[in-house]
């Protein structure tokens, strides 16, 4: 695809991408079998190719849209969609990183496109992503791509784009093929570095991409004569977290900051990429629900992926045990809802939340060895806290659930499965709520400012993940006007839950409007029974 040397428009873009998707296929299983650091479970090559299909996906919408027109997407609108598709479908370490890489690419090559701007987008993209990873270490993708830049800021001034771009692809190669010296870990097993490696790849794309035919030489890939040794593994991840947590979080710059301070004691490889409100969060981590927790606490998380490395990385010889799940729950009509599916539970009246002893009292009653705590109130996260400490001094195994409501709470009940390994059903349910959007109707009972405006006593409140964010007349309307803007960003469930008080007809009604709307969406209907909230309303 010969383009113009001298500039890196938006068609160009389009096929660096699209040659970086299809050199990455074909390389994926090669990068993947050196995937030695930092944890050895070969799924390198995959994720950096996942993450560059998501950028191309969105890429490919910006000229879809223009075809119509008959018209060709500017550059800046063609690099921001490739950074922004890499955003949102980041996998793993090694494609949260190439996502922060082509975050900084592309603020640079939205102003401007030609050899200047490529020298000074490669150097911002190598400084954005080490600033995003919590402790840099040399001999990785950061060092790739650091030499990179390095190479084409020494090009010439009046070199082309196709001379800056060939430049650093031959900078990245030699800085690939010096990982193994710099990291002993991949000096032991014989091997260059993966997300190196596949950085490599996505720079030979871009060269072909402006010259128009692939680089001169391929890139070094030192393979290990024969596998991997075990001790070659166990450097990268023996003993280290059980857990990949990975979300998309919307917050402030501000709280991501707090979020960093509050992720980095719980593990590592923590990397934070993004900006202008919409984040990547990725860590490693044994206790997978603080992760989430975190999250929640920074924002709103969503597309939350827990991944197991392996139960014997951090239990290697615990036994299967019985296990049980206590939950809180609101009203009489969830209390006997979650007794028939085997938990024991605590109900929360109306004012009156659980104290930690109540907590602890339905642990001990739980007769079990292994324990989920599901608090469902984002008001009880200390109090459960507590009472999961005091268990544990009691020689109970705990996992604490930061479930903020009871629809999250049946969501991760209805994925619970006590066959599996207590780590598996743990991440099982941790995700299943988090994936679970929480809504309530309340009344107000005076004159209130709120994040949707001001109200007045007896105005319907609809509260969305906590905040007020409807003020309507009645029920009806304002429980059809909150599933209208929580299914704005998607959903496969809908969970409705009825107060005491409120007719079935209102449960026919808002099926009928999801059907309308959502063809795809699904619903389920509870009854609550006794609770403080007239409606609750989960999507998932």
């Amino acid at each position: 695809m010969p383009q113009t040397a001298d500039d890196l428009d938006a068609v160009a873009v389009r096929a660096w991408c699209a040659l970086a998707l299809e050199a990455l296929g074909r390389e994926r299983a090669a990068i993947d079998a050196i995937n030695v650091y930092p944890v050895a479970d070969g799924d390198t090559g995959t994720n950096l190719y996942l993450t560059v299909e998501s950028a191309n996906q969105a890429l490919e919408a910006v000229f879809a849209a223009h075809e119509t027109g008959a018209t060709t997407p500017l550059t800046a609108d063609a690099v921001r969609a490739m950074a922004h598709g890499a955003l949102i479908g980041a996998r793993g370490n090694s494609g949260t990183i190439l996502a922060q890489l082509l975050r900084g690419t592309a603020q640079v090559l939205a102003v401007g496109h030609d050899a200047d701007h490529l020298r000074r987008a490669l150097a911002t993209a190598a400084d954005a992503a080490r600033q995003a990873v919590a402790h840099p270490v040399e001999g990785t993708v950061l060092t790739v791509a650091a030499e990179a830049a390095a190479a084409a800021v020494r090009t010439a001034a009046d070199a082309t784009t196709a001379e800056v771009a060939q430049a650093a692809y031959e900078g990245a190669r030699t800085a690939l093929a010096a990982t193994p010296g710099q990291l002993a870990v991949l000096g032991r097993a014989g091997v260059v570095d993966a997300g190196g490696r596949g950085l490599v790849t996505v720079l030979g794309a871009l060269v072909e991409a402006v010259c128009g035919r692939a680089p001169a030489t391929g890139p070094a890939l030192p393979a290990p004569a024969l596998p991997v040794p075990d001790d070659c593994a166990a450097a990268g991840s023996a003993g280290g977290p059980a857990f990949e947590v990975i979300y998309l979080l919307e917050a402030t710059d501000e709280a991501v900051d707090r979020l960093r301070a509050r992720l980095d004691p719980l593990g590592d490889s923590l990397v934070v990429v993004g900006g202008d409100g919409l984040w990547n969060v990725h860590v490693h981590v044994d206790d997978a629900g603080a992760a989430v927790e975190a999250g929640v606490e920074a924002g709103r998380p969503y597309r939350i992926r827990i991944t197991h490395f392996g139960a014997d990385r951090a239990h290697p010889h615990v036994e299967p045990v019985q296990r049980a799940v206590v939950v809180v729950v609101p009203g009489d009509g969830l209390r006997g809802l979650c007794k028939e599916a085997g938990a024991t539970t605590v109900l929360a009246r109306p004012g009156e939340p659980p104290a930690s002893g109540e907590l602890v009292d339905a642990i001990r009653r739980a007769h079990a060895r292994e324990v989920v705590l599901l608090p469902n109130d984002a008001e009880l996260r200390h109090t459960a806290a507590a009472a999961a400490d005091q268990a544990r001094a009691e020689g109970v195994r705990v996992a604490l659930v930061p479930t903020r409501a009871a629809v999250q709470g049946l969501a991760a009940l209805a994925v619970h499965e006590p066959g599996r390994s207590f780590d598996e059903d743990v991440v099982a349910m941790t995700a299943a709520a988090g994936a679970t959007r929480y809504a309530e109707l309340a009344v107000a009972e005076r004159q209130s400012w709120t994040m949707a405006g001001i109200c007045q006593a007896g105005d319907v409140l609809g509260l969305i993940d906590g905040d007020v964010a409807v003020i309507g007349e009645d029920v009806p309307h304002t429980a059809r006007t909150v599933l209208d803007r929580m299914l704005a960003a998607g959903g496969e469930l809908v969970t409705l839950v009825l107060g005491e008080d409120v007719p079935d007809s209102l449960a026919d009604e808002l099926e009928e409007h999801v059907r309308e709307g959502h063809l795809a969406v699904d619903t389920v209907v509870y009854r609550g029974g006794h609770q403080s909230a007239p409606l609750l309303i989960g999507v998932e």
